[in-house]
């Protein structure tokens, strides 16, 4: 096994693979180092997904981007946040799973990234490839529903790990004082951020590596567009804490779709609604004329809950 330190040194995503599988007790050997990586509460919020079927492999890199080293690794594994095996055990003693939503899916998250981190750092010490896909984003509900993932699972990254056939140079990094504090937050000088952009410029075809943060994070780029099937898909599995993951689904059978409670009141004015009213009594009120509908519940129950009522027509468009 490589010295680590020596390992890092080196280390680069690999997207070229050669067509044979892992040795024999190796795939064992990253399993192994997933489970042992470290977890919130014992909890264990995560699942790995191995994908072997060629032909889900090709659906899920049609989802994201067209990947084509997601159908040539040796291993490709859907990395997932999974709160639903811990509701499970939980309620398989008879206990009741609290309702913290957005705390699960920090958790989830993390416990997710540790697992397929400690997978991956063992693969690589054992001489093999792996890279990172973060293009599961991009079609991340219908490889939801390819896999047929439940409520409380959601997908957070792919992993591909095989025999590389290539040898990337690791590429630059930004300077350790701009990812290393002490104590206290401190802020960037413009000198500092320009030093940035000039660290990271090898990393770009072009030297300009402001390109690739615009392409990605800037308004209109690859963020963005990813965004709302995100929010859709976290909502429908149990993550949003003010829209019941139930009625969402029975709303997206009548054309309505939401990720937040401030999406779904856009949805209600869009459909021709008037007026909407919020009752400290915890109920809901919308109305067209001449019709009006009544919820009762938390805002974003008691408003899914009158939107049901419409008739069909009324809520599609």
């Amino acid at each position: 096994m490589s010295d680590l330190y020596e390992l890092y040194q080196r280390r680069a995503s690999v997207r070229r693979f050669k067509p044979e599988p892992l040795r024999e007790g190796d795939l064992e050997k990253i399993l192994f180092a997933a489970q042992r990586a470290p977890t919130d509460a014992t909890a264990q919020m995560y699942s790995l997904l191995r994908i072997s079927d060629p032909l889900l492999r090709r659906e899920i890199s049609s989802h994201s981007g067209q990947n084509p080293h997601i159908e040539t690794c040796a291993e490709f594994f859907l990395v997932l946040a999974d709160v639903y095996r811990l509701r499970k055990l939980v309620e398989h003693r008879g206990g009741t799973f609290g309702r913290w939503p957005r705390t699960a899916l920090h958790f989830a998250i993390a416990d997710a990234v540790l697992a397929g981190s400690a997978l991956a750092t063992m693969a690589e010490s054992l001489g093999y490839g792996i890279v990172w896909i973060g293009g599961v984003l991009n079609g991340i509900r219908e490889i939801a529903r390819l896999c047929k993932l439940p409520l409380g699972v959601v997908p957070v990254a792919g992993l591909c790990v095989g025999v590389p056939d290539e040898s990337p140079a690791p590429r630059p990094r930004l300077s350790r004082g701009l990812v290393v504090h002490e104590n206290q937050y401190h802020t960037y000088s413009p000198e500092e951020l320009e030093q940035a952009y000039s660290d990271m410029a090898p990393i770009t075809r072009s030297g300009d590596w402001f390109k690739v943060l615009e392409r990605y994070f800037a308004q209109g780029g690859t963020m963005e567009q990813r965004e709302r099937a995100y929010q859709l898909l976290t909502a429908q599995q149990g993550f949003e804490p003010d829209l019941p993951p139930e009625m969402l689904g029975e709303l997206q059978a009548k054309g309505l779709e939401a990720g937040s409670l401030g999406q779904l009141i856009e949805a209600t004015f869009a459909q021709g609604f008037r007026s909407l009213q919020f009752h400290s009594q915890g109920h809901v009120w919308i109305e067209k004329e001449p019709e009006a509908y009544r919820g009762e519940g938390p805002p974003g129950q008691a408003l899914s809950q009158a939107l049901l009522q419409a008739p069909k027509e009324r809520v599609i468009p």
